[in-house]
């Protein structure tokens, strides 16, 4: 019989528990994810009891709490608060999503939070994104155009082509769809993932830029866009509401039309 062997640190124990410091009823178990990897420790999962009666109503607000006035090692990324930047993006009660419109009221029973999945660990909740930004630099999200543009004014385009881009130009790079994607847990060395495929075909479609046919030979891959087997996990946790998987399939499309 085969048998196999967990990676060294790879066992998830169970932590500390700070009680709530005020006699409130109206608290709410928060389990998080810890680990530092310069530690040489197991990961584990504090649980922390947050008096919601003195918090605000995010989750983002619950973290922010703990970190002031329970456990200031407590390590996350954030930044805008308003869903806009993606700093604050992680896993919460099994599902990706920004932690700051991620409302407590929603959240049933225990709240559960960890990094994005399947990605390397800096600290607690703040994943390793070197690769997913390198990925993403790689299919040059920038106006490639030979072209001078007219003297003294923009590159201008019609509203029907300006109206192909209605929504990608929201993407925040936060990681939320490429990390729920089970293609690129397997092979995110080789597989771009849905969040870059999005941006690819942002500036494909672009009206003013001459570069599409280089943009599809850099794409035309067996790995790099076809690991995309339609599962559409991308789609249905994008904190903003896009349509990755759909903008994949409009690349596998436009490369289909160009072979015949």
């Amino acid at each position: 019989m085969a048998q196999f062997t967990l990676p060294a640190n790879s066992v998830v124990k169970p932590g500390k528990t700070y009680k709530a410091t005020t006699a409130s009823n109206n608290t709410k178990k928060i389990i998080v994810y810890r680990y530092d990897p310069d530690s040489g420790e197991n990961p584990r999962t504090d649980t922390y009891e947050v008096d919601l009666d003195t918090c605000g109503p995010m989750v983002l607000d619950a973290l922010i709490k703990i970190k002031n006035e329970v456990d200031s090692t407590l390590t996350f990324r954030r930044s805008c608060r308003e869903g806009i930047c993606g700093s604050c993006s992680m896993n919460i009660n099994g599902s990706n999503t920004l932690a700051c419109i991620k409302s407590l009221e929603e959240c049933k029973g225990d709240i559960k939070i960890y990094p994005l999945p399947h990605l390397p660990v800096v600290k607690d909740l703040v994943p390793d994104l070197t690769n997913f930004y390198a990925q993403y630099a790689s299919v040059k999200p920038w106006l490639q155009a030979d072209t001078a543009p007219p003297p003294e004014r923009e590159r201008l385009q019609s509203k029907q082509d300006r109206e192909k881009l209605e929504g990608l130009e929201d993407c925040i790079l936060c990681a939320c769809c490429t990390t729920s994607c089970p293609s690129y847990w397997w092979n995110s060395d080789r597989y771009l993932g849905p969040a870059t495929l999005l941006q690819a075909y942002r500036w494909i479609v672009d009206s003013r830029d001459e570069a599409t046919g280089e943009r599809l030979d850099e794409l035309e891959d067996p790995f790099k866009l076809y690991r995309c087997h339609t599962i559409m996990n991308c789609t249905n946790t994008c904190p903003k509401g896009l349509n990755p998987a759909k903008a994949i399939a409009e690349v596998k499309k436009l490369i289909a039309q160009r072979r015949n």
